[in-house]
This record gives structure tokens, sequence and C-alpha cells, in this order.
């Protein structure tokens, strides 16, 4: 129960979604529908995987989208001096050839082990080590990059239950929805279990803390933050209609 004044876990759980949820809904991917949006999420995942804003993968997707670009087959179709010019034009000026190359050489390594597409590497998989494996075969999915990939499936892929992410673990403890010490899987059932409470897809409030980590730009920036119903990150994300109109949000580096 919380203290007199301070919130509840199921109003921290709400207020976490000012900060947004899930990337792939944010670019309008419906996981749950099946293998068609998977394959879009896949070409979303791989923008994220260089190490570059969230911001800009995802306009980068859209102008990948807006070119008829939809999964990374398709994108392995196109010639490098045009996927280069996309690129570029989402913000990826720094990463242009390399990751042109990249989407070219994973659509090659589809095409070789079967029909094209990601769904294919993923029917039949009994684990989450299973499917780990599998995607690392693909040019340049590393670790990073699956885990995020897999994060956003749970529910819609059966073996896609990646370890909780350590950013998302570390943002639930900031804000006392979890406690130190417990188990991994006793963690995922306790987020579960307050995202079903507070209404919300369990896979958005995993989102919603890795970007409250996020928020704070560095982990001493979180060490200093107070926490709890007082973090800074949080209070940003709090609608304006709930702030007094003498309030200022704290700026967070």
């Amino acid at each position: 129960m919380a203290a007199a004044g301070q919130p509840t876990k199921s109003e921290l759980v709400r207020a976490l979604a000012g900060l947004g949820g899930r990337f792939s809904s944010e670019l309008g991917i419906e996981l749950d529908r099946g293998p068609e949006e998977v394959e879009r999420w896949a070409l979303a995942a791989t923008l994220f995987g260089a190490r570059i804003s969230a911001a800009i993968a995802m306009r980068t997707y859209r102008e990948l989208r807006a070119a008829g670009i939809a999964n990374l087959a398709q994108a392995a179709t196109r010639p490098e001096a045009q996927l280069v010019a996309l690129l570029d034009r989402g913000g990826y000026a720094r990463y242009d050839f390399r990751t042109a190359a990249k989407l070219r050489q994973i659509g090659a390594a589809l095409r070789r082990r079967g029909d094209g597409s990601v769904w294919s590497l993923l029917a039949g998989a009994q684990s989450y080590a299973e499917l780990a494996t599998k995607l690392k075969e693909l040019p340049g999915w590393g670790e990073v990059t699956v885990a995020l990939f897999l994060r956003e499936l749970r529910g819609a892929i059966a073996a896609a239950e990646p370890p909780l992410d350590r950013r998302a673990r570390e943002a639930a403890l900031h804000l006392g929805l979890l406690d130190s010490g417990g188990s991994e899987r006793g963690e995922l059932a306790a987020l579960r279990a307050l995202a079903r409470r507070a209404g919300m897809d369990a896979r958005d409030l995993e989102a919603a803390l890795i970007r409250l980590t996020l928020a704070h730009g560095r982990a001493r920036a979180m060490a200093g933050c107070p926490g709890g119903g007082a973090c800074v990150a949080l209070e940003r994300a709090a609608p304006r209609s709930r702030r007094r109109p003498t309030d200022r949000p704290t700026g967070v580096p």
C-alpha cells in the first residue's frame, strides 16, 4: 500500500504512459496481426540496432516506407545509392553506406535461407534461445537488435520471451515498482500484473520503463533523481493538465 500522499503503483504505471510505449506501435506496426507486420518490425529493428537515437531510427523507417519499402526483402532489391539517399534524409548520414550495405546483405541472407522473410526464421522455434540463435545469423543482428525485436513480440510469438531488459528493470526499481532481489521470472510476472491492473499492455509498460531510463540521460542522472512519484523524468511525462500553472518541468540531462 502506498504511503499517504504517495502515488500507488498503478498510478505510477499510468503516468509512465506519458513517455510512450512500444516503438512498433508508434510506427503504426501492429505485431499481433501476423507475418506482414512482423516483417515491417524487422526492418525497423534493423535501423534501431545502430548507435543512433530512436527518433532518427523512426524517422528513417518512415522515409523507407514512403518510398515503398516495407520489409528487408524489399530493401535488398533497391540500388545502394537509393538506400543511402533515403537513409540520409532520415538522419543516418553517419551510418548511411554501412546501413545500406547491411540492409542488402540481410535481404540476400534471407533469400538464401528460404522465402526471404524473417517470419520463416521464427516458425517452429521452441525457445527464446533458439529464436535468438537464428536471428543472430542475420548480418549485423547482434544481441541488442535481437532483444529489441523479440521484446515487442512477447505474446505474439510463443517463444519470444527475452529476459527483462536491464534498463526496464532499473527504471522499475527506481520507481519502486519492483523490489530488489527478485527472480527474473518473478519480476516479469510482477510487471505483467501491474500492467493488467492499470489497463496497459505489458509490452508497453516495459518499453515505457526503458524510455524512462533513456529520459534520465545517464546512469548517474538516475542515481541523483529522487525516484518514485518524485522522479523528475516521470514528471516531465505528466500531462500539462496535471501541472499547476506555476509548475516548471525539471530538465533532464
